[in-house]
């Protein structure tokens, strides 16, 4: 059974158990959280369309914080001696699907 659950404004395809990495939420390690917006399920055969959502939520914890990998950001002008180089980090949340109603 797999369902596509919207979460933190990005949709993901998710299972009962699997572990994924969603957009920083303000939850605390250990923490229950309840993802209301499930935009599809499927079970087997059987396949539930919402429309636009449905009522059956999806369950998870929260299992740490972490920050993903750096990304360079150069810019650079030919011929003016402009270079500028940043990096940046991402704030992700690991989270685990406990259920799926």
């Amino acid at each position: 059974m797999f369902a596509i659950v919207k979460i933190a404004g990005q949709q993901f395809k998710v299972e009962q158990g699997q572990e994924i990495y969603v957009h920083r939420l303000q939850a605390e390690a250990g923490d229950s959280l309840s993802f209301d917006e499930v935009l599809l399920t499927a079970d087997g055969d059987a396949t539930t369309i919402g429309t636009p959502s449905l009522g059956t939520p999806v369950k998870a914890t929260v299992l740490e914080h972490v920050k993903g990998d750096k990304v360079i950001v150069f810019k650079k002008k030919r011929r003016k001696g402009y270079r500028k180089k940043n990096g940046h980090r991402q704030s992700f949340t690991k989270i685990k699907i406990d259920s799926i109603n």
